[in-house]
C-alpha cells in the first residue's frame, strides 16, 4: 500500500511539474513585452498594442505589452525575468547585459542609420551659445539610464570641462538639474523656461510642432554629441534559441509590413528594423565605464 501511494505521488509530482514546464521561462506561455516612454506613457500603451496582437498572431502565444516606468525600471523587469522582451536605448542594455545577459537581437534603423545623435537643446532668446555658456545653468534630462539623454551628453560635458564623475558634473558645473522622465519633457522644460537646456534625441522637437507650432523657432539645438548605437530589441538570455530566432524573424518581417513600421515610427521614430550584434554598442560599454561607480540601476 506504501508502495502504491508512493507511486502515486511521484506520477502526481510529475504531472505538476509537467504542467509547469509548459510555462517555463525558455518557452513562456505569455511573452511579456516591454516599453519605455519617450513621450505620454498611455498614448504608447494603445498605440503598442496592435503590434503586439500582431506578433501573437504570428508566434501562437499571447503577448502582453507593458509600459515600464522608466527605463531602470525595464532592466530590472528583464533582470526578473518578469519581461522577455524589451525596447531598451542603448546604455539601457548595456546594463542589461553587463548584470543580467540580456542579449540584444535587433536594432532601429532611423533616417536610413544604425547610429544617431543626441543634441542639446536651449532657448533661442537665452545667449547661450557653446558649452562653455551652460556652466551655472539649469539642465533637463529624461532619465539617466538614457544614451542620448544623459550618457553621451554627461560624458561629453565631463571629458570637456575635467570632471571625473558625473554627480560632479551635476553640482559643480550645473546650478541645478531636473530629471523628467521622458525626451519631450525635457524639451518642454526649457520652452516653459524651467531650464536653460535639454538634452534630448535628435530632433525631438519635430515629435512637438503640431501641438506646439513655434517650437522650432524658440528652441535652437546648441550642438550635438558623438555618433550613438541605435535603441535595441533585447531578450532574456533563458528564453529558448528557437523562439529567439523565431521573434527576430517575426520582427524583421514587420519592414514589409506598413501598419506595423508606422506604429515602431510613432512610438520610437523608428524607420526599419535591422539585426544587430552585441560588438556594436562597445562604444557604449567603454562609456559607460566612467559612470558605472555613479550609476547603478538600484540607485534609479
Amino acid at each position: 500500500m506504501k508502495k502504491l501511494y508512493s507511486l502515486v505521488l511521484v506520477l502526481g509530482l510529475s504531472l505538476v511539474l509537467a504542467a509547469c514546464g509548459g510555462n517555463d521561462a525558455s518557452n513562456p506561455d505569455t511573452l511579456v513585452i516591454g516599453f519605455v516612454p519617450s513621450q505620454d506613457s498611455g498614448s504608447i500603451a494603445d498605440t503598442v498594442e496592435p503590434l503586439a496582437e500582431k506578433l501573437g498572431e504570428e508566434l501562437g502565444k499571447e503577448v502582453d505589452p507593458r509600459v515600464m516606468q522608466n527605463y531602470s525600471a525595464l532592466v530590472e523587469a528583464m533582470g526578473s525575468n518578469q519581461v522577455h522582451i524589451g525596447f531598451i536605448p542603448a546604455f539601457g542594455y548595456v546594463l542589461a547585459n553587463q548584470e543580467y545577459d540580456v542579449e540584444v537581437i535587433l536594432k532601429s534603423i532611423r533616417y536610413g542609420s544604425g547610429t544617431y545623435k543626441a543634441q542639446y537643446l536651449v532657448r533661442s532668446d537665452s545667449g547661450i551659445e557653446s558649452l562653455e555658456d551652460l556652466e551655472g545653468k539649469v539642465w533637463a534630462y529624461g532619465d539617466q539610464l538614457s544614451t542620448s539623454g544623459y550618457l553621451f551628453p554627461a560624458n561629453q560635458l565631463m571629458e570637456e570641462f575635467g570632471y571625473e564623475s558625473a554627480p560632479e558634473l551635476e553640482s559643480e558645473f550645473f546650478s541645478n538639474t531636473v530629471q523628467t522622465g521622458g525626451h519631450d519633457n525635457s524639451a518642454l522644460e526649457v520652452y516653459n523656461g524651467e531650464a536653460d537646456v535639454a538634452t534630448t534625441f535628435d530632433d525631438v522637437r519635430t515629435e512637438l510642432e503640431e501641438e506646439y507650432p513655434d517650437i522650432m523657432d524658440k528652441l535652437t539645438v546648441l550642438t550635438h554629441t558623438d555618433e550613438i548605437p541605435n535603441d535595441t530589441i533585447s531578450v532574456t538570455s533563458e528564453l529558448d534559441d528557437e523562439l529567439v530566432q523565431e521573434i527576430k524573424d517575426i520582427f524583421l518581417s514587420f519592414n514589409d509590413d506598413e501598419e506595423m513600421i508606422q506604429i515602431m515610427d510613432e512610438v520610437y521614430n523608428w524607420d526599419a528594423i535591422d539585426e544587430a550584434t552585441d560588438e556594436e554598442y562597445q562604444v557604449v560599454k567603454d562609456t559607460y565605464q566612467k559612470f558605472r561607480d555613479n550609476i547603478t540601476i538600484d540607485d534609479l
